[in-house]
C-alpha cells in the first residue's frame, strides 16, 4: 500500500489584512507616545510646582524670623550678594544663593540642573549673564532694587496678590508683562503672597488681543 503524504498548507496574510495590522499598530504607538509626552509634561508640571511651594515656604520661615518683614527685592539683574529675596529665600530653607549657584547662570550652552531655580518647562537659558526661571513681583514692595521693605501682615487678600511666578523672561524681579503665557501648557503657574500656588490659562491674566499683562482681575492681583 503506498504510504499516505501529509501535505501542510499555509495561507499568508491578503494585502488588507496586513494594512489593517499595521494600520492597528500605528494607532497604538501614536497612544503609547502621546500617553508619554502627556506624563512628562505632568510630571515637569508638578516639579515646577514644587519649586514655587518651596519659595512660599522659604517666605514664610523668612517673615516669621525677621519681625513678619518681606525680603528686599534686590537688584533685578541678580549682582545682590545680600538683601535680596534669591539671597535671603535661600537660606531660609538651607540651599545654595542665587550667587553661590553654578555656571548655568552665565553659560548659555550648559545643561540645566534639577533644582529650585529651575523650572524644567522652561526653554530659556541665560544670556551670558543672568538667568532666573522665577521671578519676583516688583511691585509688592514697590522697590525693584530699592531698600524698600513690607510687612506679610499689612497686605489685604494676600491669597490673590502674586509673590513670585514663571517668568517669561530672565529678570530676577520684574512686573506682571514678564509673566510666561506657555510654560505649561496654556498657561503658567503662580505663588500667591499667602504661599499658594496656582496654575492659571493665560486669558485669565494676559491680554492675548493687546499683547499685555492684565494688571489685577478675578484670578491675581499685581498692585497691592
Amino acid at each position: 500500500m503506498a504510504p499516505v503524504r501529509l501535505t501542510q498548507t499555509t495561507e499568508g496574510f491578503t494585502l488588507i489584512e496586513l494594512l489593517a495590522v499595521v494600520a492597528i499598530l500605528g494607532v497604538l504607538t501614536l497612544g503609547v507616545v502621546a500617553g508619554s509626552q502627556r506624563t512628562l509634561l505632568r510630571s515637569r508640571s508638578v516639579l515646577c510646582l514644587s519649586n514655587l511651594r518651596q519659595w512660599g515656604m522659604a517666605t514664610s520661615i523668612h517673615t516669621a524670623d525677621n519681625d513678619d518683614l518681606l525680603p528686599h527685592d534686590g537688584a533685578p539683574n541678580g549682582i545682590s550678594s545680600r538683601d535680596a529675596w534669591y539671597v535671603d529665600l535661600p537660606i531660609a530653607i538651607g540651599v545654595p544663593t542665587y550667587p553661590q549657584e553654578g555656571s548655568w547662570r552665565t553659560n548659555p550652552s550648559i545643561r540645566l540642573p534639577a533644582n529650585i531655580w529651575i523650572c524644567p518647562s522652561n526653554r530659556r537659558r541665560s544670556n551670558g549673564r543672568i538667568l532666573f526661571h522665577y521671578t519676583l513681583n516688583r511691585r509688592v514692595n514697590g522697590s525693584g532694587s530699592g531698600p524698600r521693605q513690607r510687612r506679610l501682615a499689612g497686605f489685604g487678600d494676600p491669597s490673590r496678590l502674586v509673590w513670585l511666578f514663571d517668568n517669561g523672561r530672565i529678570a530676577a524681579v520684574a512686573a506682571e508683562n514678564n509673566s510666561h503665557t506657555n510654560a505649561h501648557g496654556a498657561g503658567a503657574h503662580f505663588l500667591f503672597l499667602d504661599g499658594n500656588v496656582q496654575w492659571l490659562r493665560d486669558v485669565q491674566y494676559w491680554d492675548l488681543t493687546k499683547r499685555r499683562a492684565i494688571t489685577n482681575s478675578a484670578a491675581l492681583r499685581w498692585f497691592p
